[in-house]
């Protein structure tokens, strides 16, 4: 499985000494005059969430979008896939797009494929929901429109990140075996006890930690919420824990 390391510093993109799968969201990305490119693998965040809860909803039509992914593969290079224009079902979500979870689910499958027409399948789906019949629906709902989710390399699985509830998000990840799933943001101890039922996963829960830490030796900055060093070491910690409950289980 792949773990995307999550961080808001577009230019990582192109420092060799990072060399770790990154997660970037096309927010960040559009703040950059020139690409240069990529020396490692990457995954595009769409930058929903920001989205929603700033605008109310989408503004971005999706042939705009498409064009920025295609730019994003020509001209950096290494992307493994990009997230569509999702819809997410937090509270804080619907309560800025004034919608139901369900317009969520409808807008995000209608999002995808109209992006897969425009950009093929480096585009993938992505779940949505909240409550656990509400990602089965979303599994219904793309099968309806001719989508069939077992044989697609990624599905992404949306609305997770924020939750605090471990037996929750277990129990829907579970549910939705054998699907290849990403976890967006899936936090510490529901990545450590779920690794093995994905695909991959990403976090930038490094960057907000190291806000409330002193910097690393060395470093000269007030924080760390932006030094690669704190993020590379952080993820080396992460995956070493996984490889203890790998031992503990095996």
């Amino acid at each position: 499985m792949t773990f995307y390391l999550g961080t808001h510093e577009s230019h990582w993109l192109h420092v060799p000494a990072v060399n770790v799968p990154l997660f970037v969201s096309r927010r960040r990305l559009d703040r950059a005059k020139n690409f240069k490119p990529s020396t490692h693998r990457w995954s595009l965040d769409s930058g929903g969430f920001t989205e929603l809860h700033l605008n109310g909803g989408w503004q971005m039509p999706a042939q705009e979008y498409a064009s920025k992914v295609e730019r994003y593969v020509d001209e950096i290079g290494n992307l493994d896939w990009a997230a569509p224009q999702d819809w997410m079902c937090e509270t804080s979500a619907l309560k800025a797009t004034g919608l139901t979870v369900h317009d969520h689910q409808v807008l995000t499958v209608q999002n995808f494929l109209e992006l897969r027409q425009l950009l093929g399948t480096i585009v993938v789906p992505v779940l949505q929901g909240w409550e656990y019949d509400d990602y089965h629906k979303c599994v219904e709902m793309y099968d309806k429109a001719g989508v069939d989710l077992s044989s697609e390399p990624t599905v992404g699985l949306g609305s997770v990140c924020r939750r605090n509830a471990l037996k929750e998000i277990t129990h829907i990840i579970t549910s939705l075996q054998p699907l290849k799933l990403h976890g967006f943001g899936v936090k510490g101890d529901g990545y450590k006890a779920n690794f093995h039922k994905l695909v991959s996963a990403d976090s930038m829960a490094w960057s907000f930690g190291a806000r409330y830490q002193p910097p690393l030796d060395g470093c000269t900055h007030k924080t760390c919420a932006n030094c690669k060093h704190f993020a590379l070491l952080w993820r080396e910690k992460m995956l070493n824990k996984l490889k203890e409950v790998r031992s503990e289980e095996s």
